[in-house]
């Protein structure tokens, strides 16, 4: 056998090699857990989950025990996040409720998350104030205000919007109402939009939840 045949025999092996090692390193690849699945599609839950959980605006607001909140400080659990106010007489104390019913319907096999009322009304919303409102419903219920420009911000981040209007001296106040659902990364995970019912919420959030646990370990193997 010539040296030309034997470099042709030698490159085809080499080639065959290399496509064996491609597909063998794909199906790794996928096997091992290397692509995640897609976001549920919860639309029958008026539910939208995104793919990629959207990152947050820096902030530094106030809590309702009075102490420095930053982005950071919403890693490490799942949280719904909801912008209002103290004063509102309708909307806000309705989603309360429906977000209190949603943490009892919740199995405790799944993790309990925390429930944030983000202050469209920071002038009268008080960290006093917001304490007496959010353990009304629950321990794990908690407000932020502050700075309203900053409040403005972290409320766009959360897909949210809210405008004051003055009507005969009174503030009223026109804000989303929305739920924003926070993974433990502290990202925007998905958006429930009314109206809500609290077994819809918690059939959301354990999809969501699962959704993203198989994902974290499909990633991880």
């Amino acid at each position: 056998m010539n040296s030309s045949i034997r470099l042709t025999l030698f490159l085809l092996l080499l080639l065959v090699i290399l496509i064996f090692g491609l597909v063998i390193g794909r199906q790794v690849y996928m096997v091992g857990g290397q692509e995640p699945e897609p976001a549920p599609v919860l639309a029958e839950l008026n539910t939208y989950v995104y793919d990629q959980p959207r990152e947050l605006v820096e902030f530094t607001l106030t809590n309702e025990q009075g102490e420095t909140v930053t982005r950071e400080s919403l890693r490490g659990r799942w949280t719904f996040a909801f912008v209002g106010y103290t004063n509102c007489p309708d909307i806000c104390p309705a989603a309360m409720a429906n977000l209190r019913r949603t943490d009892q319907l919740l199995s405790p096999e799944l993790p309990q998350p925390d429930y944030l009322l983000v202050s469209a009304d920071p002038e009268h919303d008080t960290p006093d104030k917001l304490k007496a409102y959010t353990d009304f419903f629950g321990d794990n219920f908690h407000g932020l205000t502050g700075d309203l420009d900053t409040l403005r911000s972290f409320a766009k981040s959360l897909n949210a919007v809210f405008i004051h209007r003055d009507v005969d001296g009174e503030l009223l106040v026109d804000h989303s109402g929305h739920f924003a659902l926070l993974n433990p990364d502290g990202r925007l995970a998905a958006v429930l939009q009314p109206p809500h019912k609290p077994e819809e919420l918690a059939e959301a959030f354990e999809r969501i939840y699962e959704w993203a646990r198989e994902n974290r370990e499909r990633l991880s193997s």
